[in-house]
């Protein structure tokens, strides 16, 4: 395939040997590239090959160092992104990341398996034009799904196969949800939180539980399979909790499980009651580094409220899904929230992503999922 030779500056030679995926609009050089071409790029004696796009921060996705990508090449790293589900999805699970863009080397795109069906998104249009038929056709061949469906704000566009129904139930770990393809959160379901939601399951034999921004209520279903003596959900959206009662009820734990309309931030300045454990992982909450300082604020402030909703010698399970905040900035906001809280803190355990959710080193910017546990004491008098 014909490819135009765009010439950087040699001082981004370096940058362009890390292995870093992408290549900033302010790098190019004048050029008449199209959303959707092909282009080899080189700096000093290195050389890549990626897709330009017209629009946004990210001109160009690399994919190779010499040659573009045939659907041969394209079919091989699908079938090298399946081969790690195979090693490390558990079993008893349908529903998991298949394609995790840049971390399997496939830049601008995710696929995610939802029993019989897959659901793509795109984050480039360029990739969508020239890499995206090439996935599908591999996942096709590679699958055999029931249907394969592209997702963006308009909705599902089918791709391959039938269009799933509005709603299907999945598994993980052996549990069931119910998960909504059309209208849920990401491509339908938060997938990457799924050793973390088992984590929570590990630790909450006997105790009372309240989940904050609980969406469909993966935690509390977890955490009730762990033995939880009770589980209170918190979410703002009346049609999240609605699934989440659902999925109480699917796995047997309806009696032990309540369902709270609020606001977080109004619930944890009214709400009183204490709790052995409590999770707490709110939507990402900023969008651009210009939001940084104002979503670490608002970490402080949700995990000194959630702080104070453990009862001593408890547990808090808290979640950033915010990729400008840093690991170290988060364990920040975690010190300031319980100096806020005036009580001592332990982290216990820390992670991220789960293994479908791959990471490369030379692209720091691919993780951005920080999952703590934190022991809450008592000060010290």
């Amino acid at each position: 395939m014909k490819a135009a030779t765009l010439r950087l500056d040699p001082a981004l030679e370096s940058a362009l040997a890390s292995g870093h995926p992408w290549i900033y609009r302010n790098h190019l050089p004048a050029h008449g590239l199209e959303t959707g071409d092909w282009v080899r790029l080189q700096a000093g004696a290195t050389r890549a090959v990626g897709v330009y796009d017209a629009e946004g921060q990210v001109a160009v996705r690399l994919f190779a160092r010499e040659r573009v990508p045939g659907t041969g090449d394209l079919a091989a790293r699908v079938q090298e992104a399946l081969a790690l589900r195979r090693r490390f999805v558990p079993s008893e699970t349908d529903a998991y990341r298949l394609v995790f863009g840049e971390g399997d080397f496939l830049p601008g795109l995710v696929a995610d398996r939802y029993g019989r069906f897959v659901v793509v998104k795109t984050y480039s249009e360029g990739v969508q034009r020239a890499v995206l038929p090439g996935v599908v056709k591999a996942l096709g061949r590679a699958l055999r799904p029931r249907g394969i469906v592209r997702r963006d704000a308009a909705g599902l566009h089918p791709l391959y196969g039938e269009p799933p129904p509005p709603k299907l139930t999945v598994r993980e770990r052996g549990l069931r949800f119910v998960a909504n393809l059309h209208r849920g959160q990401k491509t339908g379901l938060f997938l990457d939180q799924r050793e973390n939601r088992q984590k929570v399951r590990e630790l909450a034999a006997g105790a009372r539980v309240l989940n904050l921004f609980a969406y469909n209520g993966g935690f509390s279903v977890y955490a009730l399979a762990g033995g939880a003596a009770f589980a209170r959900s918190v979410d703002v959206s009346e049609g999240a909790l609605a699934d989440a009662r659902e999925n109480a009820r699917l796995n047997g734990h309806a009696d032990r499980h309540e369902a709270v309309r609020a606001d977080v931030f109004e619930f944890l300045n009214v709400h009183e009651e204490t709790y052995d454990l409590v999770v707490l992982d709110p939507p990402a909450l900023a969008k651009k580094r210009g939001q940084l300082r104002s979503a670490l604020r608002a970490y402080a402030r949700l995990n000194a409220g959630a702080l104070r909703r453990v009862r001593a010698g408890g547990l808090l399970a808290t979640a950033s899904c915010t990729a400008q905040v840093s690991p170290a900035a988060f364990r920040e906001a975690l010190a300031e929230a319980a100096r806020r809280a005036g009580v001592r803190t332990q982290i216990v355990h820390e992670a991220g992503h789960a293994p479908d959710h791959p990471l490369r080193p030379e692209f720091p910017e691919g993780r951005y999922l920080k999952f703590a546990v934190l022991r809450v004491l008592e000060p010290i008098g």
